[in-house]
């Protein structure tokens, strides 16, 4: 199963015909509030439900364009989708980055910190204090540095990311979903993390 991206150019001229298309940005919600494409729909990559897509969609040969950061999470998102048997998907070549580099226009809302930037924040802390607390506890604690360390490589040779996962949960990377009551039928599983 072959999995077709798309590049920012191609897709930028798609956006200027009106092409009605679904346009689905598995970033974190966050993320989306800070900048996206005015025709996205947020549905964060670990809340993507691909079945609910084969309900709603109008017809098979109807595109689904995917977009992410930098396109590893809109990678993923495609594989999902491809697998219960979606054809016609779309990776945006370079996501959001590549979008923003284009001059394609795009909604802007309140920054924050991406998760590409949390992950090196978050990895570089783990690193030093794995580093610190061998020097001055015991040397097993470079276990940690060396840990992170691994994971830092996985996370290259794989492009995926186990640390960009558990972050995207955390609460300081959530708001209200710009899918709103639709989330269902943009193929959002409901948020059961906070129920009690």
């Amino acid at each position: 199963m072959s999995r077709s991206t798309i590049p920012v150019s191609e897709f930028a001229e798609r956006c200027k015909q009106h092409d009605t298309f679904k346009l689905i940005d598995v970033r974190t919600p966050t993320e989306y509030r800070e900048a996206h494409i005015e025709s996205a729909r947020n549905v964060p990559l670990d809340r993507l439900d691909p079945a609910a897509f084969m309900q709603f969609r109008r017809s098979s040969s109807e595109p689904i364009y995917v977009i992410c950061q930098s396109g590893g999470r809109g990678r993923q998102a495609c594989e999902k989708l491809e697998k219960t048997g979606l054809t016609n998907v779309f990776n945006v070549e370079g996501g959001m980055t590549a979008c923003l580099a284009a001059g394609l226009p795009v909604v802007r809302g309140k920054k924050s910190i991406s998760l590409e930037r949390q992950v090196r924040i978050a990895a570089g802390s783990l690193v030093l204090l794995g580093i610190v607390l061998a020097w001055a506890v015991h040397p097993a604690f470079v276990a940690l540095s060396a840990f992170v360390g691994g994971g830092l490589v996985f996370a290259g040779v794989t492009d995926t990311c186990g640390m960009g996962m558990i972050l995207m949960r955390m609460p300081w990377n959530q708001c209200d979903y710009a899918a709103g009551a639709h989330g269902s039928e943009l193929g959002m599983r409901p948020d059961t993390s906070s129920a009690g």
